[in-house]
């Protein structure tokens, strides 16, 4: 892939893994941003992220470090460190060393999902994490729906795309016919691009339905450059989160989850492998745009037809609040 111009730190919350890949008492090693990272989980419960490393002599927490408590003990000489990144226990000495720090990020945990809020500034967050669920004001939560992790989701590591990307799907109506295969271009209902929180809907059909009858859709709700939700209406009763998150500054890892709506009624007995067969075949769609991002060079300025200049612009101009002031 040609690099984007594009700088791979932009602002925002970006998912690191699934809740369930780090249970309690769990130390779990990742990467991103550039940064060697762990999460653990206290016995309470609660998940931290930081860096990897402890600022007593540098030993990796996540090869050999373990939980006590609410704190994380470092492997090589017994320090200990909360949530926050502080040292609160020196094993041979009177005191903790309050001078040093881990850097540490902001977490949620939402829709089956581990978050974290990244700033190259260190400035706090400005905006929420869409909830799948509660997001779209119809009155649905997660026990309506079958859980995503983990027969019905998708990872995919260090490819060779951008996170802006999947937010330009959004708003590229033309790609649907050919990637998707979809008889009728979508039709757009709102694109608003005026907050950190970007909202796009649109009707689409998966068949044969004339135009003017079209009676479904997909709503979606775009959380900065790392989030991505969508509720479908009028079709399969599905729920979506697809999240790119960098790892360096060539590549990204991609996570999505599919949360498909329980049936009304009498509980049919095959009815959560019919979910997780009808779950896989909306993930194929989203790897059929995979293999696209992945191997496509950034267009900038793009050549744009009249019909899609108005979506991309404002698109990329929301895009852009995200990015450091230097790229």
């Amino acid at each position: 892939m040609a690099k984007p111009p594009l700088s791979m730190r932009p602002t925002g919350w970006f998912q690191v893994a699934w809740s369930a890949e780090v249970g309690v008492g769990a130390v779990h090693r990742m990467t991103y941003f550039g940064r060697d990272l762990i999460a653990w989980r206290s016995e309470a419960g609660e998940v931290a992220v930081m860096d990897a490393y402890c600022e007593h002599l540098g030993a990796h927490l996540g090869f050999g470090g373990h939980v006590e408590g609410d704190r994380i003990v470092c492997p090589f000489h017994g320090w200990e460190w909360n949530r926050e990144g502080r040292n609160v226990r020196v094993p041979y000495e009177n005191h903790p060393n309050k001078g040093r720090r881990i850097r540490s990020y902001p977490v949620v945990e939402r829709n089956e999902s581990i978050w974290i809020w990244h700033d190259v500034d260190g400035r706090p967050p400005h905006f929420e994490i869409p909830d799948v669920f509660t997001g779209f004001d119809d009155g649905k939560s997660a026990a309506d729906y079958f859980p995503a992790y983990p027969h019905s989701t998708l990872y995919r590591e260090r490819l060779e795309l951008h996170p802006q990307y999947i937010m330009e799907n959004g708003v590229d109506f033309a790609h649907f016919k050919y990637v998707h295969k979809v008889p009728i271009i979508p039709t757009f209902t709102r694109q608003n691009f005026d907050k950190p929180v970007a909202y796009v809907d649109f009707t689409i059909a998966f068949d044969d339905t004339a135009a003017g009858e079209i009676n479904s859709g997909v709503q979606a709700i775009n959380a900065g450059l790392g989030a991505a939700v969508t509720k479908s209406w009028g079709m399969i009763d599905n729920r979506t989160l697809s999240a790119v998150t960098p790892v360096d500054d060539e590549t990204s890892d991609v996570r999505f989850s599919v949360w498909i709506g329980r049936p009304s009624g009498a509980q049919r007995t095959d009815a959560a492998a019919k979910a997780q067969q009808l779950a896989q075949a909306v993930i194929a769609q989203f790897e059929a745009d995979i293999h696209i991002w992945a191997h496509q060079r950034y267009s900038d300025p793009p050549g744009l037809s009249q019909k899609e200049f108005e979506g991309f612009k404002a698109l990329r101009h929301w895009a852009a609040q995200f990015y450091p002031a230097t790229r």
